[in-house]
């Protein structure tokens, strides 16, 4: 019914009409229609649950028990003993062996990362200049498809000091080749080449992504400007592949940081522990000597050093404008 004083069908809203109107907000909404809303805000997470589960599975809660473990004295044997900071104590100002094993760690990773990357780079420009270009990124990618094992084993016969393919190539022009896994002084280089070489075929797959991204216009302008191959490398392809060498960089340091099964099959961390690295370490604390704690300790610390390490990198190959294209 319309009020006194307001037109009949003139569709304005009188107070009274407007109080009694339900609220248009999920509060005056049915419960039916606020149960229809209720699934969209959760179908993202349903959408990330196949990735999620596994990562708190395999990833997260492993975490959570190493922590827990790496305050304790267990053997796999008995209960664990709860020893507070003494594992850390051990490994920090006791234990000489784990400070090496740190050392030969970044040794490994660093120098697999410094003789890789610019490796892969020349490599990638080489391929893009060249023709079958398909034939030589499957060449180099296989061995990175090729099992660990199969690969230590195959180097392990290239390496040999009596029989050796190296050593005999090395005979034919009268030089005589060292012991390249037994001596503490080559034994690193071999480790370093051979892990060089297996990861050859990932970075130059990416390099050769980051080449082909960039515009053929931004050369042609460089060499009209009269910018010879060295500035053009310098001022024009370095800049924008920086997201790719950050990206290059950053996981091949961490997947050296973490190699663990090529240096067991190689050296197991001989000779005289010179390719010991932290991994292997961890390894053989838990076991080995059956120090499930103090393994756990050197494992979350090892995961600090990483995890900082990896922010330094990022800052620092960020800075002046990595990020742009």
């Amino acid at each position: 019914m319309t009020p006194p004083g307001v037109p009949a069908g003139t569709g304005e809203a009188w107070p009274g009409a407007v109080a009694s109107r339900p609220a248009t907000g999920t509060v005056g909404l049915p419960r039916r229609r606020r149960r229809r809303n209720f699934g969209p805000r959760f179908a993202p997470y349903l959408f990330l649950a196949p990735a999620l589960v596994p990562g708190v599975l395999f990833y997260l809660l492993p975490v959570g028990v190493s922590l827990i473990l790496s305050f304790t004295d267990w053997n796999l044997l008995s209960a664990p003993r709860w020893v507070g900071w003494r594992n850390y104590t051990y490994l920090l100002s006791i234990d000489p062996t784990f400070y090496r094993t740190l050392l030969n760690t970044f040794v490994f990773a660093i120098g697999g990362a410094v003789v890789g990357i610019p490796l892969a780079l020349l490599v990638a420009w080489a391929i893009s200049l060249s023709r079958g270009k398909a034939y030589w990124r499957v060449i180099f990618w296989l061995p990175m498809v090729t099992n660990v094992v199969a690969v230590a084993y195959a180097w392990r016969f290239v390496l040999d000091p009596s029989y050796g393919l190296l050593n005999r190539l090395l005979e034919l022009v009268g030089l005589g080749g060292p012991e390249w896994l037994g001596s503490p002084t080559t034994a690193m280089i071999s480790v370093v080449a051979v892990s060089v070489w297996m990861g050859l075929g990932h970075n130059i797959l990416l390099f050769a992504a980051g080449l082909e991204s960039i515009d053929e216009s931004l050369y042609e302008a460089a060499r009209l400007d009269g910018a010879g191959p060295w500035r053009i490398l310098r001022h024009v392809t370095l800049p924008l592949l920086r997201p790719t060498l950050l990206f290059a960089s950053v996981t091949g340091l961490i997947s050296g940081l973490g190699t663990f099964a090529l240096i067991l099959l190689l050296t197991a961390g001989g000779p005289e522990g010179s390719t010991n690295v932290s991994a292997l370490y961890i390894y053989q604390m838990a076991f080995e000597h059956l120090r499930m704690g103090r393994a756990s300790a050197a494992a979350l610390i090892l995961f600090v050093l990483v995890l900082l390490l990896t922010l330094l990198q990022v800052r620092v190959l960020r800075r002046g404008g990595l990020d742009a294209h």
